[in-house]
C-alpha cells in the first residue's frame, strides 16, 4: 500500500515537502568555513613549480559528497574541501570521453570532433593526434608526469596510448569500464576481454587487485620513487563510482541500513574511493610533497541516477545537459592558494585546468593556439573575478533530433531539433533534446518495483524543442522562460551559430572487427598499424596472436560454453 502512495507522488506533493526547497546558500552544505574578514591574504609561498594531483572520479553524482548534504560518508574529501575552496559554479560534460577530451586539451569536444557520444572500444579512434596535450605541456615544463587509471581516450593504435600522448608512466585500463577485480570488459555480447595495462603491456599479474587500492597504491608508489625537488604531475582517473557496483564487503557493512541495494553498495564505492584520496594525501606528506603540491578534485559528468547516484536537488543525471548532468563536484587543495577555507561561485569549466595548470607550472602557452579554456588561478586563489563569461556545454548534430524542433522555432537562425546547450553569464539555453529531465530524489528508499523514480516524471517538455533558465535564479531549473524571454532565446542561438561555425566535423567511425580482444591474446590493446590512417576502418582480418599468455575470464567461459553447446548439438543428432 505504502508503495502505491509513494509512486502517486507528484512535482507538486515534492514542493510541498520541502524536497526542493533546498536553499542554494545553506551554510550546512555549501558554505565557507568561518574565517576572519580582516585577514589579508598571504603572500604566494612557492618558489619552485607545484607539484600537482589532479584526481577526476567517475559518475560520481553532484549530492554524493558529505558537504551537499549526502548520507554517504566522505569525510577525506570534506576535510580538503572545507581548508581549500570549493567550486560551486564548476562544469564538466555530461558524460566519459567528452570530460576526459576537454581536460586533456583545454579545448571544447565541437573542436577536437568528439562531439558524439564516447569513443567505444572498436572503434578505430582516439583523441586526435594533432592535439598538444596537458601532460606534453607539463613534460616541456621539466615536469615527470604519470597517470594512474582510466584512460577512456581511444587506443586503436600505438600512438593512441598515454604514454605516447605526454605521460611518462601510465597504469590504468584503455576502455570505459571494467571489472574492478577482474578488468575484464565486454563490448556487447562474445566481445570480452582483459584491461589492465602497465604502460604499453596488459598487465596480467595486477588481476584480483580491487581497482581503487591498486591505483592509489601506484601512486604512492611513485611519489616513493620520486624527489621533491623536481616537479611531479600525476593524474588519478579513479574507476570509481561507475558500474559494476563493486566494493570491498566491509565498506558495503557501513551501509547495511540503507533500503536500497545499488545505493548501498554505490555508497560503499565512494567511501572506499575517499579513503583512497586520504593515502594519496597522506604520501604527499610523508614524501615531501604536500608543501608545495596543487591538488585539483573533479567529478567527470553527473551521476548514474539508476546506479545508485543521486544530483539531487538538480535537475536531469549523467547523458544530459539538465544541471544534474553538467554541474560537477570541484575544489581545489593547497597550502599555497592565498585565500583558503572559502567557497567560490567563479564560472569554471573543466577546459579551464589546461592554461591553469601550465601556467601553474610556468609552462609555455604562446604556442598554444584556439583553446577554450581560460587561466583561473587567480579566481581560486585570490577570489578575483573568473574570467570566462559563458560555457558551449556542446552541439551534437548526430543526436537524435527532437521530434518538434525546426529552424522556424530557432527563428530562422538555428534548427531547435539539434541537441546543443549554452550557457552565457546567467542564462542557460538548451535546444532538441537534453535528455531525462527529471528530479530525482536520493535513493535512500527500500527497492521498488520498475523505476521508483518515476516519482517526479514530467509531461510538459513532450512537445518543447527549445528552454531558457536563468541558471543563477534558478539552479534546479525549474522555470522555462523561453516564451517569457524570446530576446534572450535569440541571443544564445545566436552563440550557438557561431560556435558551430568554428566546429570541425564529427570523429564518429564505424567498428572494426580487427579490434576484437581474440586477435590481441584476450585483452584490449592496439590492433591498428602505426601507418594506418588516423580513422582507418578496413582492412584484412588480423591472424590471431602466436604469443597469447592469457585469456579474460568471461573469455575462458564463453569457449567453455561454445564446447558443450557442440557436445550437446552433436549428441542430439
Amino acid at each position: 500500500m505504502a508503495v502505491y502512495a509513494l509512486t502517486g507522488f507528484s512535482l507538486v506533493s515534492l514542493l510541498s515537502f520541502g524536497y526542493l526547497s533546498w536553499d542554494w546558500m545553506k551554510p550546512s552544505l555549501v558554505a565557507d568555513v568561518a574565517t576572519d574578514p580582516m585577514e589579508k591574504p598571504l603572500p604566494p609561498t612557492f618558489t619552485r613549480p607545484p607539484h600537482i594531483v589532479f584526481i577526476l572520479t567517475d559518475d560520481q553524482g553532484y549530492h554524493d559528497i558529505g558537504y551537499h548534504g549526502s548520507d554517504i560518508q566522505t569525510p577525506t574529501l570534506d576535510r580538503l574541501a572545507a581548508e581549500g575552496v570549493k567550486l560551486e559554479n564548476y562544469y564538466i560534460q555530461p558524460i566519459c570521453t567528452p570530460s576526459r577530451s576537454q581536460l586533456i586539451t583545454g579545448r571544447y569536444q565541437i573542436h577536437t570532433g568528439l562531439q558524439h557520444s564516447i569513443i567505444r572500444p572498436r572503434q578505430p579512434n582516439c583523441l586526435p593526434l594533432n592535439q598538444v596535450t596537458l601532460p606534453q605541456k607539463l613534460q616541456e615544463a621539466g615536469y615527470s608526469t604519470h597517470m594512474v587509471g582510466k584512460w577512456h581516450l581511444g587506443f586503436y593504435k600505438k600512438e593512441c596510448l598515454p604514454t605516447r600522448r605526454g605521460f611518462d608512466t601510465f597504469l590504468g585500463s584503455l576502455t570505459g569500464n571494467v571489472d574492478y577485480y577482474t578488468y575484464d570488459n565486454c563490448d556487447g555480447p562474445g566481445v570480452c576481454g582483459y584491461d589492465l595495462h602497465e604502460g604499453e603491456d596488459v598487465a596480467w599479474d595486477q588481476s584480483g587487485k580491487y581497482s581503487t587500492f591498486l591505483y592509489a597504491q601506484r601512486v604512492s608508489k611513485i611519489l616513493a620513487s620520486h624527489s621533491p625537488k623536481e616537479p611531479i604531475f600525476i593524474y588519478v582517473a579513479f574507476q570509481a563510482v561507475h558500474t559494476p557496483l563493486q566494493s570491498p564487503k566491509e565498506y558495503i557493512y557501513r551501509y547495511r541500513s540503507m533500503g536500497n541495494v545499488a545505493r548501498r553498495k554505490y555508497a560503499a564505492m565512494v567511501t572506499c574511493m575517499d579513503e583512497a584520496v586520504k593515502n594519496i594525501t597522506w604520501a604527499l606528506k610523508k614524501y615531501g610533497y604536500y608543501d608545495n603540491s596543487v591538488i585539483v578534485f573533479s567529478t567527470d559528468n553527473g551521476g548514474q541516477t539508476f546506479s545508485g547516484g543521486s544530483n539531487w536537488p538538480l535537475r536531469g543525471r549523467k547523458g544530459t545537459y539538465w544541471e544534474g548532468g553538467v554541474r560537477g563536484i570541484g575544489f581545489v587543495h593547497s597550502p599555497l592558494i592565498k585565500r583558503k577555507r572559502r567557497t567560490s561561485w567563479a564560472l569554471v569549466h573543466i577546459t579551464d585546468w589546461y592554461p591553469t595548470l601550465v601556467s601553474l607550472a610556468r609552462g609555455n602557452l604562446s604556442n598554444v593556439q584556439g583553446l577554450d579554456g581560460y587561466d583561473v588561478w587567480p579566481a581560486i586563489s585570490e577570489g578575483k573575478e573568473s574570467p570566462r563569461t559563458e560555457i558551449l556545454h556542446n552541439i551534437d548534430p548526430l543526436y537524435n533530433h527532437a521530434k518538434y524542433g525546426s529552424l522556424e522555432d530557432g527563428f530562422g537562425i538555428w534548427n531547435t531539433a539539434v541537441q546543443a546547450s549554452i550557457r552565457v553569464g546567467e542564462w542557460k539555453l538548451l535546444t532538441g533534446d537534453p535528455g531525462y529531465s527529471d528530479w530525482i530524489p536520493p535513493q535512500t528508499l527500500t527497492n521498488f518495483p520498475g523505476s521508483w523514480w518515476n516519482l517526479e516524471r514530467l509531461t510538459d517538455g513532450l512537445r518543447k524543442s527549445v528552454w531558457l533558465f536563468n541558471i543563477t535564479a534558478d539552479p534546479y531549473e525549474r522555470y522555462d522562460l523561453s516564451e517569457q524571454r524570446p530576446d534572450v532565446v535569440r541571443t544564445l542561438l545566436m552563440r550557438l551559430v557561431h560556435y558551430n561555425q568554428t566546429a570541425i566535423p564529427v570523429r564518429y567511425p564505424a567498428e572494426n572487427p580487427r579490434a576484437h580482444p581474440d586477435f590481441n591474446g584476450g585483452a584490449w590493446g592496439p590492433w591498428a598499424s602505426e601507418d594506418d590512417g588516423e580513422e582507418w576502418e578496413g582492412g584484412r582480418e588480423p591472424l590471431k596472436s602466436r604469443n597469447k599468455k592469457k585469456k579474460c575470464k568471461i573469455c575462458k567461459l564463453r569457449s567453455f560454453f561454445r564446447k558443450l553447446n557442440t557436445r550437446l548439438m552433436s549428441n542430439r543428432i
